[in-house]
């Protein structure tokens, strides 16, 4: 071999390296490519709409597509699932309720563990509840509603997205706490329930998603939680002003990946959620859904699911809802 040719040689060995170790440096840059971002619940309500705001704006932030993708089912754990079991390389994320960790899971039989299967990636929004009522229903207030239901025990129907989800766990702790028997129709998402609410088919609704349809006066809000305040909803108490100011429950929205995904993926996505949640046009959407951004980290995250998922589980054990099979 001349010296010319060995010198080609050398140089394309090189120029390949040099070559591979870029595409290598360019691999573990995060995202890199297309992000699926799974909605656990079908399309329409608060979890799909507020996934659609936060879809478009880390999309922005990362420079890379995101797409959102509907895995409805038994209380948004058949979405919840999918994401725990997909690769831990941050391209699959869940837009979790977090009533699909800590509520569902304790209802429904599942096959990952809300703790040890997903971590949380970055709040979304503390989420707004509202006691809403048929406009049919003799109640403006909700110690009228409690009296109500009090003097027509087994006759008023309260709809949420499903078994285990936050709006059901909400029906049976006001029952808990005032007393009253309500039958529990469980729907495949709360658009549904909603729907059925403004058709006179169920009574009451405890969800975010009641927000417009009161604005609309097709539904009467009696009470919210979740919340401060809520100029959208004038003449709507907090729950503390219509005569509960212990109550305990909570609702939120925030990012879960899959266990094991790198640090540095979770702090990209991170740094990113934080940045959103404070930004004026996002704050603005997401209050439009009756939902509080905050620019938590994942450890704040995880504290209030572990608060939540412990109230949650001394509702079900005093209410004795029994899980599905």
């Amino acid at each position: 071999m001349t010296k010319s040719w060995s010198r080609r040689v050398l140089l394309t060995a090189a120029f390949g390296a040099l070559a591979l170790s870029d595409r290598s440096r360019a691999a573990g840059i995060y995202p890199s490519k297309r992000i699926t971002y799974v909605v656990p619940y079908p399309p329409g309500a608060t979890n799909d709409n507020s996934a659609r705001i936060i879809a478009r704006k880390l999309s922005d932030k990362l420079g890379q597509p995101i797409i959102i993708e509907n895995k409805a089912g038994a209380g948004g754990t058949i979405g919840a699932e999918y994401v725990a079991k997909s690769a831990p390389d941050g391209y699959t994320l869940l837009n979790t309720s977090s009533g699909n960790l800590s509520t569902a899971p304790q209802l429904v039989r599942v096959g990952f563990d809300p703790f040890n299967d997903l971590v949380p990636a970055g709040f979304v929004g503390a989420s707004r509840s509202v006691i809403a009522v048929h406009p049919s229903v003799r109640a403006t207030t909700l110690p009228e509603l409690i009296a109500h239901a009090r003097a027509n025990p087994g006759k008023l129907n309260f709809g949420s997205a499903g078994n285990g989800t936050a709006g059901h766990i909400a029906g049976e702790y006001l029952k808990l706490r005032s007393g009253i028997d309500m039958v529990h129709v469980p729907y495949r998402g709360s658009a549904a329930a909603a729907n059925d609410l403004i058709a006179g088919l169920i009574q009451i609704v405890i969800d975010p998603i009641t927000a417009p349809y009161i604005r609309a006066g097709n539904a009467r809000g009696l009470a919210f939680y979740g919340i401060e305040s809520s100029d959208d909803l004038p003449g709507v108490p907090t729950i503390a002003e219509a005569g509960f100011p212990d109550w305990e429950l909570s609702s939120f929205f925030f990012t879960s990946a899959p266990a094991g995904v790198p640090p540095d993926v979770i702090d990209t996505l991170n740094k990113a959620l934080r940045e959103i949640a404070v930004e004026p046009e996002t704050v603005k959407a997401l209050q439009g859904l009756g939902l509080e951004p905050r620019p938590l980290g994942p450890d704040a995250v995880a504290r209030l699911l572990r608060t939540e998922y412990e109230v949650n589980r001394r509702v079900i054990v005093a209410a004795k809802i029994k899980p599905d099979n």
